[in-house]
């Protein structure tokens, strides 16, 4: 199939091409784990590294505070646990007051509840860290598997090992990668790039449809990351307006956050292409094998008319998706009383909108750019083909006779229909 098709040919070596220099750079900047291991010696110089102890709420006892006076009478919550893990497993171990007007950190617990408790070595100090949810997400993530499979069955198997690979990616290779001293950005493109083989190539197969798609996926993003990285620059973002981006300085000194931040954004665009590529790319398929003789240009007027919608969807999904992680900043925001430009400017808000208009113009960049180049592999059939193009159709003698009836019959029937399979969707030898 490749052989016989100079276009697909040249679409495999691009992608070859970008796939040895994928290789190359994931070879290139793979962690050591020095950084890993500096940073998390500064972590805990500086107090941010603690254990997590998982423990059982025992008694939970609201009274009036140690330090409460009649004039300033006040009400403190006490919590005395049974601790499971750790030096002291099985002790019982009783929190520090917690003041329930001024201190909302600690939650409604009732006797019974999982929780998890922060533990410090050094001052032997027990304090509370979080609720202990991980069972209700064992749960979740299996009805997630079963549910996937249940519809894409082998094909959903598939999808859940690319999503565990992804996160592979980002943990064993991005964080170490970055902290090591890397440029982020350039580590996040090239797992960008390893990432959209692997969930691509995993979940469909090696097959020309999903390498168009990988093509039109690299595409675009070479387009988002350009117009990401251009206003980057223009917008003069510090990296440093969230809590968690002024710590990093201080455990990982040799991290560019701005180039972090812009890493983020190439990372966080790949999912949306993905969709919109290989859903351009069956489409055009799809509408080749049930009019082969289409015009190109017929072809891909057709698969942009159908993308149209699926490129509106997408883009407002982008902007929910950053809206909804967002939602505390918003009403936090709502209750300034600033004017919205002044909102819009303020470097939280104005990341999200750069981050969605670049990815957006990307995901609409990729509607044109999947299509055509899916339209140009799969072209029309032309005559000696197999069947004559639109237009021409004509008898192979110049001269024919008279048809008989037989054949006038058998040529108005329609040919059998049988179910689709993947492997339709893709150019055969012939074409």
């Amino acid at each position: 199939m490749w052989a016989g098709d100079p276009i697909l040919r040249a679409v495999l070596a691009a992608v070859v091409v970008t796939a040895v220099a994928t290789i190359a750079g994931v070879v290139a900047l793979w962690p050591t784990g020095e950084g890993r291991r500096t940073a998390i010696a500064n972590a805990d110089e500086i107090g941010l590294v603690t254990d997590r102890l998982s423990a059982t709420v025992e008694e939970v006892l609201d009274r009036r505070c140690s330090y409460s006076t009649e004039e300033d009478p006040q009400d403190c919550r006490t919590v005395t646990l049974i601790v499971h893990e750790g030096p002291e497993a099985g002790a019982i171990v009783v929190l520090p007051e917690t003041n329930l007007r001024f201190d909302r950190s600690m939650p409604n617990l009732a006797v019974g509840d999982q929780v998890v408790l922060g533990y410090e070595d050094s001052t032997n100090f027990y304090f509370y860290a979080d609720q202990d949810r991980r069972t209700s997400l064992l749960w979740l993530a299996g009805l997630f598997g079963v549910v996937v499979i249940a519809l894409g069955r082998f094909r959903g198997v598939l999808a859940l090992l690319a999503m565990a690979a992804t996160l592979l990616v980002l943990v064993a290779f991005v964080a170490p990668s970055a902290l090591d001293g890397n440029d982020p950005l350039l580590v996040a493109v090239v797992a960008a790039s390893a990432i959209a083989f692997i969930s691509l190539y995993m979940t469909h197969g090696f097959t020309p449809t999903t390498t168009v798609a990988l093509a039109g996926t690299l595409a675009a993003l070479g387009l988002t990351l350009g117009l990401s990285w251009m206003f980057f620059e223009l917008a003069e973002f510090t990296g440093l307006a969230t809590e968690e981006a002024l710590i990093l300085p201080f455990i990982a000194e040799n991290l560019d956050v701005s180039a972090l931040l812009l890493g983020g954004a190439v990372i966080g665009a790949l999912g949306a292409l993905d969709d919109v590529t290989v859903t351009q790319v069956a489409t055009v398929a799809e509408l080749r094998r049930h009019s082969p003789h289409l015009p190109t240009t017929e072809l891909v007027a057709s698969g942009i008319r159908v993308g149209r919608d699926h490129i509106a969807s997408t883009v407002n999904t982008l902007l929910l998706a950053y809206a909804g992680a967002s939602m505390p900043l918003i009403l936090l925001f709502a209750v300034s009383d600033q004017p919205l430009d002044m909102v819009a400017n303020s470097e939280l808000i104005a990341v999200e909108i750069v981050r969605t208009l670049c990815g957006s113009i990307g995901l609409v960049a990729a509607v044109p750019i999947t299509t055509a180049l899916a339209a140009v592999v799969l072209r029309p059939l032309i005559a000696g083909d197999g069947a004559p193009p639109d237009g021409f159709a004509q008898s192979a003698d110049p001269s024919p006779g008279p048809r008989t009836a037989q054949a006038v019959e058998e040529a108005s029937e329609p040919p059998p229909r049988r179910e689709p399979r993947w492997e339709d969707f893709g150019p055969t030898g012939d074409e």
